[in-house]
């Protein structure tokens, strides 16, 4: 049976219940190696990363980059392309490299399609659609700068609103969330108590306390470390 290892990512802003959140992400690795007849021997997370970091340069990029580098499975499979790759040059280098090395690369949904590495067509599929997806991607971001071009003409704030705050009718003016801040001072207390980042945001996750989003339960330790940064804890 051929070894592979997965890898989920998820960007900070990014909710768990999004349908790209890591715990679906990784159900979905798993179901898909035993679709394929594949030993899913770990899958590898970087939470809180954004995607426009290069593979390498993330601490579990590296590690699965390792990974292929000393020939420890015969395939590596990720959910969305945009999980691992940053862009369309990084993805193709990248996955050649694994190819000389053996080791194919599987994507369980690219453009709606699963495809593997293992055959032509399907390096093939990867240069076509990956390409595709960078020129989204760029479409995505000049939309964007758009959007905001405008907001700035309107005076409004741009970028997001930090926890603990909301935004007044103005769209521009931060006025405190009563019930975030109430987290922030529970959150203060914690460190107070010398908890870690890490066990502060599995207290609040086995609590349920709804994060930023209203709609993802599940806490990171590297919000719990932005949000006391922002306080000076």
């Amino acid at each position: 049976m051929l070894k592979a290892i997965g890898y989920t990512r998820c960007s900070t802003n990014e909710q768990a219940d999004s349908g790209l959140g890591l715990d679906a992400q990784a159900e979905r690795i798993r179901a898909y190696c035993t679709l394929k007849g594949l030993e899913l021997a770990e899958t590898i997370t970087d939470a809180g990363v954004s995607g426009g970091k290069p593979l390498a340069a993330r601490e579990g990029g590296r590690r699965l980059v390792d990974a292929a580098r000393t020939r420890i499975c015969d395939a590596i499979v990720v959910f969305k392309l945009d999980r691992m790759f940053r862009d369309a040059a990084d993805c193709l280098n990248t996955v050649e490299r694994w190819q000389r090395r053996g080791i194919a690369l599987h994507v369980i949904d690219l453009g709606g399609n699963c495809i593997d590495t293992t055959s032509a067509a399907g390096r093939f599929m990867l240069v076509v659609l990956a390409g595709a997806a960078e020129m989204e991607r760029n479409l995505t971001c000049e939309r964007t700068r758009a959007a905001m071009a405008v907001k700035r003409a309107r005076g409004q704030r741009i970028g997001s609103v930090p926890y603990g705050f909301t935004l007044d009718t103005d769209g521009a003016t931060l006025v405190p969330a009563e019930a975030e801040q109430a987290v922030i001072r529970e959150i203060t207390e914690l460190r107070s108590a010398s908890e870690s980042p890490r066990r502060i945001a599995a207290i609040l996750t086995k609590r349920g306390v709804p994060t930023k989003t209203g709609k993802s339960l599940r806490w990171t330790h590297q919000a719990v470390a932005r949000i006391l940064g922002r306080v000076g804890a």
